[in-house]
């Protein structure tokens, strides 16, 4: 009689093993492409808050005070003759300032600069006055500035 025959045992050889390391380095690559492919096509967008903003109605800011807005960095400064509003960027680095009440100043806490409630500089390293931003009423009879427009220094906006 003659014996089985028996099929040959497939065995790993290195010309095996770097054919399925190739395949795999191309599948992973092919992957990653892929991927990013699909990821690219999402837009990446920023979205900002309005440069638009409402603080209210003009009745309820007393002569002499100052709303300080951190969240929209600006300062609405109400006049015996209107109101007025500054950008709360000093112009030095770009550091929001603060309102100091006690000193009647706006002061940088990063280098010290110091600006009056009318925007310009009293000391410190900044090298011009607080912008000056644009001020109106709105059709609901609210206070509203707008963060981008700036308008020249000492104009004050009256009811």
């Amino acid at each position: 009689m003659s014996e089985p025959e028996t099929k040959p045992v497939a065995q790993l050889t290195r010309r095996r093993f770097c054919q399925a390391a190739g395949v795999a380095a191309c599948t992973v690559a092919a992957s990653g492409a892929g991927v990013l492919s699909i990821e690219f096509l999402h837009p990446r967008v920023l979205f900002e808050p309005p440069t638009r903003v409402s603080l209210g109605p003009p009745d309820g800011v007393g002569v002499g005070s100052v709303i300080a807005s951190e969240t929209h960095r600006l300062f609405v400064i109400r006049l015996k003759d209107g109101f007025r509003a500054l950008s709360s960027v000093c112009t030095h680095l770009g550091c929001i300032t603060r309102y100091q009440p006690d000193d009647g100043v706006i002061a940088c806490p990063c280098h010290g600069s110091r600006f009056s409630l009318d925007g310009d500089v009293i000391s410190g390293p900044a090298p011009r006055p607080l912008h000056w931003l644009d001020m109106a009423v709105s059709d609901k009879g609210l206070i509203t500035v707008d963060t981008a427009v700036e308008v020249p220094q000492g104009m004050v906006f009256k009811l």
